[in-house]
């Protein structure tokens, strides 16, 4: 099998509009299937024709799949045979790498996680924790999907990550710099592999399968041990160069006099981290040791001392929202933060900080929460690779597999 480290292929302007136009339909289908073809055709501007050539070699790759007419038709003309994913025939492995733990999962065509698992991994070197990613998912592979075919496996994890060139040029929390992951999975695994940050990972998964408006533009807001963002408008994710954007660790935040490892305090990343506030929370007693996941479930459970810490965190959140719905005036912005799902009071807490800071007109329709919670990790890595298939789902990531039968 091959990945993108083979280079990528020439496309002539012809190939480009096939190609786009092979996507429009799949797009089609994935938003509103079971569809129609003449439906298609309408939603998408395509000709008839082009539609059905399409839609046929997407039936061909085992993308789609014919269903029975819903109810026959009376009188001349052909059928209307709907359309949809074929959600049964392949699955998007998943690989999330956080600072303490690895999430492997799988996924199907919709973007729905059929398994996961979380794996801790404090003190093993990158080679070493991407083989036990390997070996993970090849387990998952054959014990939860052995009749469906891999399409491949996306990586997303949080630092400065080359998309290009598959790298993690540089993850400080991990203490990564220039790891080839990329090359290193798909050598071990065998597949195609596609590596990216998690913020942009998320922002495919919302304009794919999340939020309505995210396809507009979206920003999204990641809170986590690593805070970090990315940004979409229009039809791509923006990169900048060697896929550097999204580096908000290091905006200051207000009355914050955190260290930060950059020299300076009151930096983002190091204000509202998940291990700053474990470290906090222990320091203060209301949690014996420093653990994240302990002091969330305590809040969750509605622990007065607990919520307030995450309430007091949630307005610093609401700093950075505001600076960023104030820069780039998305249609939406998308915090993805353990806490907005598990704890009350945390999104409300960072809409009226962004009410109160930022020139936005709605921050309730503006400001929302992951669509995808409890599963953004696996999501983020899945969203990877399938971000890929549908913006090219004649290209190289299905050239290589067998057709369907």
């Amino acid at each position: 099998m091959t990945s993108r480290a083979d280079g990528p292929q020439r496309m002539d302007a012809r190939g480009a509009r096939r190609s786009a136009s092979a996507s429009a339909v799949l797009r089609a289908v994935l938003d509103d299937g079971p569809i129609a073809r003449s439906t298609i055709a309408r939603r998408t501007g395509l000709s008839a024709a082009a539609v059905t050539g399409h839609s046929a070699e997407l039936l061909q790759r085992g993308l789609l799949r014919e269903l029975a007419e819903a109810e026959p038709r009376r009188g001349v003309g052909r059928p209307h045979v709907p359309v949809d994913l074929d959600t049964g025939r392949y699955v998007a492995g998943a690989l999330h790498l956080a600072v303490h733990h690895a999430t492997v999962a799988l996924l199907d065509l919709r973007g729905n996680v059929l398994v996961q698992h979380e794996e801790p991994h404090d003190g093993l070197a990158a080679e070493d924790l991407l083989a036990r990613a390997a070996e993970i998912l090849d387990d998952l592979l054959l014990g939860h999907a052995p009749d469906r075919e891999p399409l491949g496996l996306g990586v997303a994890t949080g630092g400065w990550v080359d998309r290009e060139s598959g790298t993690v040029v540089d993850h400080p929390l991990l203490g990564w710099q220039n790891v080839p992951v990329r090359d290193l999975l798909a050598e071990s695994t065998g597949l195609a592999v596609e590596v990216d940050g998690h913020a942009r990972a998320l922002v495919h998964a919302e304009r794919l399968f999340g939020h309505p408006r995210a396809r507009e533009s979206v920003v999204q807001l990641f809170t986590g041990n690593v805070v970090d963002a990315a940004f979409a408008t229009g039809t791509g994710v923006h990169h900048g160069p060697r896929s550097a954007a999204g580096a908000v660790a290091h905006l200051p935040v207000d009355d914050s006099t955190e260290p930060c490892r950059c020299g300076r305090t009151g930096c983002l990343e190091a204000t509202v981290s998940e291990g700053t506030l474990a470290r906090k929370a222990a320091e203060r007693g209301l949690i014996a040791r420093p653990d994240f996941p302990e002091l969330l479930e305590l809040a969750a459970s509605g622990d007065s001392a607990a919520v307030r810490v995450f309430l007091d965190r949630a307005r610093l959140i609401g700093q950075a929202a505001a600076l960023l719905l104030d820069v780039l005036n998305p249609a939406v912005l998308v915090v993805v933060d353990r806490s907005v799902a598990r704890v009350p009071g945390c999104l409300p807490a960072i809409r009226d900080e962004v009410r109160r800071r930022s020139r936005c007109l709605d921050p309730a329709e503006t400001v929302a929460g992951t669509s995808f919670p409890g599963t953004e990790l696996a999501t983020a890595g899945g969203a990877v690779l399938l971000d890929v298939l549908y913006d090219d789902p004649l290209g190289p990531l299905l050239t290589r597999l067998p057709r369907a039968s």
